[in-house]
């Protein structure tokens, strides 16, 4: 059988493809241009969202910048592993660290990314939020790390860093936790080297805690931006709240009393945002992360 053709195209639509194209190339010799002017960071090329320079291939990239022919370009994409035809979108969380010690050897910084803390009441849709958060690029969320078991389903390094009693332990002696606590008999903490690690490669790191949490990131990280998650009304998140049908009415009241709590810390959080469309809201975190 001979191949099927590929399908034809309309002359508007042809257009269309050309017209996309061309405001591809602008745009990626746009963001070239401003590297090689020092006004815009290899990091932020990568971490940009949009199509057009994710498609855009590392060597390209690495070109731009001053002094980097594109010799040394290839001589530090063989170095750290990386495949000549690798496109920005393509780098994975090992290439993208190797490519940031490759680059600071050569004395080519990042702008180190934010620290974003997101807490708020239970039910708030505080998940939902940081699930979509994980999808761009110029995001990394933070992994907790966590004395309990697994549970069915969970992995080790996405769902949370599973340590024993005795290595969480050491970790507070050593200073290497953001912020921990003790919840049902189990310990739950943000690891700093992770979040350092990030921030140094240009990438906004996004927490999600609880926010005894967030106040002591407060005192840890002055320059943290802090972000409560408010419910449209306290009558929509009693109905979160209680519409699951699992709970004893003992375990109702405590979750309301504890809301209640929670929603009276907002005024210690540098920014209030209302969740009433998830879309809304992150268009609105996006815009302080960023800002």
């Amino acid at each position: 059988m001979s191949p099927t053709p590929p399908p034809r195209l309309s002359i508007e639509e042809r257009r269309a493809a050309l017209e996309k194209a061309k405001l591809s190339r602008q745009e990626r010799a746009e963001v070239k241009r401003l590297i090689a002017l020092g006004e815009l960071n290899v990091f932020d090329a990568v971490n940009d969202p949009r199509e057009s320079i994710r498609r855009m291939k590392v060597i390209e990239l690495l070109t731009a910048l001053p002094g980097v022919g594109k010799a040394r370009a290839a001589l530090i994409m063989e170095r750290r592993k990386i495949s000549p035809s690798r496109r920005i979108g393509g780098l994975g969380q090992l290439q993208l660290k190797a490519l940031g010690k490759e680059l600071a050897v050569a004395k080519i910084d990042p702008i180190r990314g934010k620290l974003i803390v997101i807490s708020g009441p239970g039910g708030v849709g505080k998940s939902t939020i940081t699930a979509q958060l994980r999808t761009d690029p110029r995001f990394w969320v933070s992994v907790s790390a966590t004395t309990r078991a697994p549970r069915a389903g969970e992995r080790e390094g996405v769902d949370y860093l599973f340590l024993t009693p005795e290595r969480f332990q050491e970790m507070i002696q050593f200073g290497e936790f953001l912020e921990w606590a003790e919840f049902a008999g189990n310990r739950y903490g943000t690891p700093r080297g992770p979040v350092e690690e990030w921030r140094t490669l240009g990438k906004h790191v996004i927490l999600e805690i609880e926010i005894a949490g967030a106040r002591q990131v407060r005192t840890q990280e002055t320059g943290a931006t802090l972000i409560f998650i408010s419910p449209p009304s306290w009558d929509e998140l009693v109905r979160r709240l209680t519409s699951r049908g699992t709970d004893s009415p003992e375990r109702r009241a405590a979750r309301l009393a504890l809301a209640e709590e929670e929603m009276a810390a907002a005024s210690e959080f540098d920014a209030i945002l209302v969740n009433e469309s998830v879309e809304g809201l992150i268009a609105q975190l996006v815009s302080l992360a960023t800002a």
